[in-house]
């Protein structure tokens, strides 16, 4: 697991899984904070400029500039409505996607806080008053290869930074961040 900034994107040799995670990320963080759920569908760039010719050239895909294995992210209709473990599974893709990508916001308490949750009581609503909450945004990609990428930026407390900025606070990057979702994202892969 890395702390601070993702690898740079603008390398070549950067990794395409994520790359279009940090860019889907973005995306959303441009939106604010307190959004529902995002779902990208991953689909290959080349393949998708030659299919798609004038939506890739409205996205701004240049072939001269792709990098081999790139990936284009295709933005899909909310999820707001559904509960998020319902919502994806009925999800199924066609052959021609590669992988998809998931941006959601969560309250995460640090171990100890866990450890001490009293039992009987809801979990949400517990974790929604706990002291030691913090507030994040989680990408979580994964490809049909098993490939799985995933990143976490925590929301900035008050005093921490420009709170309004979206795409400000910690960033943690790792291919392991989120298991469950990344079963429950590869799950429509199938």
């Amino acid at each position: 697991m890395t702390a601070g900034p993702p690898e740079d994107i603008a390398h070549p040799a950067a990794d395409p899984l994520r790359v279009v995670l940090t860019e889907v990320e973005r995306h959303v963080a441009d939106g604010g904070w307190d959004r529902p759920p995002v779902l990208f569908a991953l689909a290959d760039s080349a393949e998708f400029m030659l299919a798609e010719p004038g939506l890739a050239g409205q996205l701004g895909l240049d072939p001269g500039a792709l990098v081999e294995g790139a990936l284009t992210p295709i933005e899909q209709d909310g999820l707001a409505d559904v509960p998020l473990d319902e919502a994806l599974a009925q999800i199924s893709w066609p052959e021609s996607v590669l992988g998809c990508a998931l941006v959601y916001e969560a309250l995460v308490l640090p171990p100890a806080a866990e450890a001490a949750r009293p039992e009987g009581v809801d979990e949400t609503d517990w974790a929604s008053q706990h002291p030691d909450r913090r507030e994040v945004r989680m990408a979580v990609a994964v490809l049909r290869n098993g490939r799985t990428e995933g990143m976490l930026r925590i929301r900035p407390l008050a005093g921490e930074g420009d709170e309004l900025d979206p795409a400000n606070g910690s960033v943690i990057s790792a291919s392991d961040l989120a298991p469950g979702l990344a079963a429950a994202l590869r799950s429509t892969l199938d």
